[in-house]
């Protein structure tokens, strides 16, 4: 059985978190990002959400769909369409829309939704899916 054998289009894994104050600061020390857009309320309503900690929960969505394939990511395509801040839930889901078997690479369709019904991040993202090892 290939790889990617045992995924199918339309296939779909969700996950929801709240963002809270202390994942800002773990990334923002993590990455070494210290933007002031993400401390201050001069360009948006309340400080903004870095996008790295959305691509986490994005990351956190595909973790869970490929819970027994070990993959990398060859492409990721992602837009940012609306401001997250602290305190918003998020709603990820990543959906199958393409499945090559003989590449072992499988096409997610990527949704980030906040609690309001805007979306927050758009994208498609490409995974190779990698051989599993033989116990030796």
């Amino acid at each position: 059985m290939d790889d990617a054998e045992t995924f199918f289009i339309g296939q779909i894994a969700r996950i929801q978190r709240t963002i809270i104050s202390e994942d800002v600061e773990k990334w923002k020390f993590l990455t070494w990002d210290f933007n002031v857009v993400y401390q201050s309320e001069t360009w948006f309503e309340l400080p903004h959400v870095p996008g790295i900690v959305c691509e986490g929960l994005i990351a956190e969505a595909m973790g869970k769909e490929l819970t027994c394939h070990p993959a990398v990511i060859l492409k990721k395509e992602l837009v940012f369409l609306n401001p997250v801040h602290i305190g918003d839930m998020l709603t990820v889901e990543i959906e199958t829309i393409d499945v090559n078997q003989e590449m072992d690479w499988v096409t997610e369709k990527v949704t980030c939704i906040n609690q309001s019904g805007f979306e927050v991040v758009r994208g498609q993202v490409v995974l190779k899916i990698l051989a599993k090892k033989m116990e030796e």
